[in-house]
């Protein structure tokens, strides 16, 4: 196996006065496998390269909170293995909280087969492993999260304790930031709970029930998912950029040109951009272009952890786009 290289991150010693995040979701090793194409049925094909890298959704997106300036806690289950302590070890590296990172003794940790393409492309299948036996601590999340600025999570988590872990955010005054992926059904309660959705198109598409491939068929989405309680919504379109939906309107960000190497971590990083921009006090449409830069810089990296950009580096990119009112 070869050895995770994390860089060290220059954000991870935060002043008190960062964004305070909490993050529930999925950790996993990736195994990350680079060939020309991804093989059709039946074909044997000789790969690149095999790498082990540090991913899962819960875990990229917590890196990229605290490599944009934020104090981050992870809640989140890891198996008693060299993997687990391999991820445990990289997070801690980024100044990230561990201490509601459990171990699960009778479950691997989690993990990720990735597939990156000469294209950039990427096909992943994920086998959940310990992510499966998280278990929220209600009193001890509570603690947590009053004060932070937000809870983000994802569904690559047991559902009932990503439910409940919005439920104690409301309850404690503290926004929710949800990223529903994989999609799956959740109950119709818990819109109103959400301060901030971030979808892909497909997701996006899956929520409304009607294709989204455009940037008016995109905003017409947020328009119609906003509708069910919502605040604010942001609708990722790839190397369209992104349409963000809040109580204004509609607005298309547009992205960057750039050399795809591995989109990998991409749509975390731009999530994780997002979060620690609002919580720092930024608008909906500020938060969005930061969010686009650091995915930018994101997809001309290799991995996933590896590839996430810190905030000195999005700073340093060049400014993004005019965005436009539809």
């Amino acid at each position: 196996m070869s050895t995770p290289s994390i860089p060290p991150n220059p954000s991870a010693s935060h002043a008190p006065s960062s964004p305070r995040i909490v993050v529930l979701g999925s950790l996993n090793m990736d195994v990350v496998l680079k060939v020309p194409h991804a093989p059709v049925a039946g074909e044997t094909l000789e790969g690149h390269s095999i790498q082990h890298i540090p991913g899962g959704k819960g875990g990229n997106q917590a890196v990229s909170c605290a490599r944009q300036g934020a104090r981050v806690s992870l809640i989140g289950c890891i198996g008693a293995d060299a993997h687990g302590e391999a991820l445990r070890t990289a997070l801690q590296g980024d100044g990230i909280d561990t201490d509601a990172l459990r171990t699960d003794p009778a479950a691997p940790t989690g993990t990720a087969l990735v597939m990156v393409e000469d294209s950039g492309q990427n096909r992943i299948v994920v086998i959940a492993g310990a992510n499966a036996s998280l278990q929220i601590d209600a009193p001890a999340l509570s603690a947590q999260l009053a004060g932070a600025d937000f809870l983000v999570t994802q569904f690559e988590s047991p559902m009932a304790q990503v439910q409940r872990s919005m439920e104690l955010a409301h309850r404690a005054g503290c926004k929710v930031l949800l990223n529903p992926s994989p999609m799956r059904p959740f109950d119709a309660a818990l819109w109103p709970l959400i301060d901030t959705l971030v979808v892909n198109e497909v997701e996006a598409g899956a929520l409304v029930g009607q294709p989204v491939a455009t940037v008016h068929e995109a905003a017409a989405a947020g328009a119609a998912l906003r509708a069910r309680g919502v605040a604010r919504v942001i609708v990722t379109l790839g190397a369209a950029g992104a349409v963000v939906i809040d109580g204004d309107g509609a607005r298309h960000h547009p992205a960057p040109q750039v050399k795809v190497v591995d989109t990998t971590a991409a749509g975390d990083t731009f999530l994780g951009a997002v979060a620690v921009a609002l919580a720092s006090g930024a608008s909906l449409d500020e938060a969005a272009s930061l969010g686009i830069r650091a995915s930018a810089l994101c997809v001309t990296r290799p991995g996933a952890q590896p590839s996430i950009p810190t905030r000195d580096e999005v700073l340093r990119s060049p400014p993004a786009a005019a965005w436009t009112v539809l």
